[in-house]
């Protein structure tokens, strides 16, 4: 199937659904400046993640952990929502979204404007902090500044641990947040995995889940998948997931290229 046939059957598919289960990676975030995690240049390769036993064991490994925050912040503090996150609100908007669940910390898809009750952040968000202690979440800005002013972890007013509200590596993922996610796999009518390697589980088994009742599935990303091979996908599509997804979505509600977007 060629780049047009696939655009055009991507897009029927999502004219055809009213209850879509987007499931999103590292992948649509680059063209918003945040490098790829497993890339070439992402953190998987240039750096060695503080483990969430040792956040919690150490002040050395706390220190370096808020450090790795403010560079972070720093690097990718200015990016902001692409035409990737604005299609999928655009669903929302015409009520064709069951759920966006995403791998991504980086709040985009609630700074673009998906609903809160319509977003299960699965690695959780860098737009909060979180005490560790008594799991009370505020803004990341005053304790960064801390931060910067004193070179000391900040903690919280109860004594505990903070963080940003994120799954550190070693850490528990939310039972609650993966419930939501699977109950929403259990409701959809097609599933759309969307720059993401889908090689991280249980995450990946997300989109899976929803194949389980014959539900169509779509990835879109550049870049092998570990799911590629599977039978139970629908359709496969290779390239940038910032040019493919927006265009499809457009194609499927009709929407004449270039208009503005609410």
């Amino acid at each position: 199937m060629d780049d047009l046939h696939e655009s055009r059957a991507l897009a029927g598919l999502i004219a055809g659904a009213e209850r879509i289960l987007l499931f999103t990676g590292a992948g649509i975030s680059t063209a918003s400046g945040i490098p790829d995690y497993r890339g070439p240049q992402g953190v998987w390769k240039t750096r060695r993640p503080v483990y969430y036993q040792e956040f919690m064991e150490s002040e050395e490994h706390r220190k370096a952990y808020w450090q790795q925050k403010m560079e972070d912040a720093a690097s990718w503090g200015a990016a902001r929502p692409n035409p990737v996150h604005r299609a999928i609100v655009r669903l929302e908007q015409v009520g064709k979204v069951e759920m966006v669940v995403t791998q991504n910390v980086d709040g985009l898809h609630a700074v673009a404007g998906t609903s809160r009750e319509k977003l299960v952040e699965i690695h959780g968000t860098n737009l909060l902090v979180e005490c560790q202690s008594c799991r009370e979440r505020t803004d990341p800005e005053p304790h960064f500044a801390t931060f910067r002013e004193t070179g000391t972890p900040p903690s919280c007013h109860c004594g505990g641990a903070l963080k940003t509200a994120t799954i550190s590596f070693g850490q528990n993922l939310r039972t609650d947040e993966l419930e939501r996610a699977f109950e929403a796999a259990d409701r959809c009518d097609l599933a759309i995995a969307l720059g993401s390697s889908l090689t991280v589980n249980p995450a990946a088994a997300i989109p899976l889940h929803a194949t389980e009742r014959g539900t169509p599935y779509v990835i879109v990303n550049q870049g092998p998948t570990d799911h590629d091979r599977l039978r139970v996908v629908t359709l496969r599509i290779e390239g940038d997931v910032s040019a493919v997804f927006p265009a499809a979505v457009e194609a499927a509600l009709d929407v004449t290229p270039g208009t503005a977007h609410p």
